[in-house]
């Protein structure tokens, strides 16, 4: 019994860890380097009533230097989740509310940079990657297998959720070209009936012109 459970669990962990980089974007880890002057945006598209967890930290080579950020988040309509004015470091957590793509900016501030170019450092984390499994553990007393177990309960809520949406937004994306496939052959209709009137009408003016001249 126990040799059965413990495949069952490989099999599942397998399949965890197979599909999850595909259909969930649990967390990304990026290098940003900001210009002196400019802003640099890091973008990515989310479903909606999904959990969004970031963490950054600025990075100066130099000791002697302490260059700040302005940092701007913004939803798909363009409400602003999260703004901080001469940050070094700072965290910004929400849940998203409509689905789309969400953005966050940074910027580099006044002279603090010294004039030279900025890196940052992004942990970006959504869906399962940004639940706090520990805290969860300790809350409901599990751990070892349990906890993996509920690590991929989640996982495969995840992808069922992802799943509806990609079905959801094929959906739109054949309503869409239904429409424009619609509206192009009923422009072609258009445009070949103007061409035979347009045509009809040079044949009768020809016609008439050519009996006026008297050379038919």
């Amino acid at each position: 019994m126990q040799r059965e459970f413990a495949t069952t669990f490989s099999l599942l962990s397998a399949l965890f860890f197979l599909l999850t980089p595909e259909l969930i974007p649990v967390s990304e880890a990026v290098w940003l380097n900001i210009p002196k002057t400019g802003t640099k945006c890091v973008s990515e598209e989310i479903q909606s009533k999904v959990v969004v967890l970031a963490d950054y930290l600025v990075i100066s080579d130099e000791h002697s230097i302490f260059p700040t950020v302005s940092v701007k988040v913004t939803s798909p309509y363009g409400n602003v989740l999260h703004h901080s004015d001469n940050a070094t470091h700072g965290q910004f957590a929400f849940t998203t509310q409509e689905s789309g793509t969400y953005l966050a900016c940074f910027e580099a501030v006044g002279n603090s940079h010294g004039n030279k170019d900025i890196s940052i450092n992004l942990d970006w984390k959504t869906g399962i990657a940004a639940k706090d499994w520990d805290s969860i553990a300790r809350k409901e007393k599990i751990e070892g297998v349990e906890l993996e177990l509920r690590k991929l309960e989640g996982a495969v809520e995840g992808i069922h959720e992802n799943l509806l949406y990609l079905k959801d937004r094929e959906a739109d994306m054949r309503i869409v070209s239904e429409k424009t496939n619609s509206r192009v052959a009923w422009y072609s209709i258009m445009s070949l009936g103007i061409c035979i009137v347009v045509s009809a009408l040079q044949i009768l003016y020809l016609k008439q012109y050519f009996e006026r001249k008297k050379l038919i």
